[in-house]
């Protein structure tokens, strides 16, 4: 049974699990649910695919963990920097919108996968110290700056292409910006 026990975790606190903390953990859960779910898909349209995907991104990954994973505080699901990252992986590759895309995605997503699980059984998560605070900082940074102008769109209500470079995008809505929907 341990061995069972070592693939399968949550045969180990399943069954201990105490009634009490039923009502609260549904409400945790209830609370994460409202806002994971308008996240899911705003993160899916971010990467250039179908809402719905988003959706499904939000809860596989997380029924998986709840059978295989240990942690009690980590969190799994769709961020905003891997969609960005698989938009821009896939942009000069597929065009957005296609099956093709939705195809090369989930490619994208089985390869990252792999080089998790091969990263993990070779104990390689201390290379993760090599990158220092600064380069860590700097992406995070530059991640958010791009996520928020490529909502400038929406913000605006004017139709722009998706482009290879950020300084393209930003050129892009200063020469559609006239178009801008006043009541948007």
């Amino acid at each position: 049974m341990s061995g069972l026990t070592t693939l399968l975790p949550i045969l180990t606190w399943a069954p201990n699990y105490e009634r009490k903390n039923l009502r609260s953990d549904l409400a945790a859960g209830v609370t994460v649910g409202a806002m994971l779910v308008p996240q899911a898909m705003a993160y899916a349209l971010l990467a250039g695919l179908p809402p719905e995907i988003g959706l499904y991104a939000a809860t596989i990954p997380v029924i998986i963990y709840a059978l295989f994973g240990t942690s009690r505080q980590l969190a799994v699901g769709p961020v905003a920097i891997v969609s960005l990252l698989t938009a821009t992986a896939l942009a000069p590759l597929v065009e957005e919108g296609t099956g093709g895309y939705l195809a090369a995605a989930a490619l994208l997503a089985i390869m990252v996968g792999v080089v998790h699980l091969v990263m993990g059984v070779g104990r390689l998560g201390f290379l993760v110290d090599f990158l220092s605070h600064s380069v860590l900082v700097g992406f995070t940074a530059a991640a958010a700056i791009i996520i928020g102008f490529s909502q400038t769109k929406h913000l605006l209500g004017i139709s722009i292409e998706r482009k290879d470079h950020y300084y393209e995008t930003v050129g892009e809505v200063g020469s559609n910006v006239g178009d801008a929907d006043g009541i948007t």
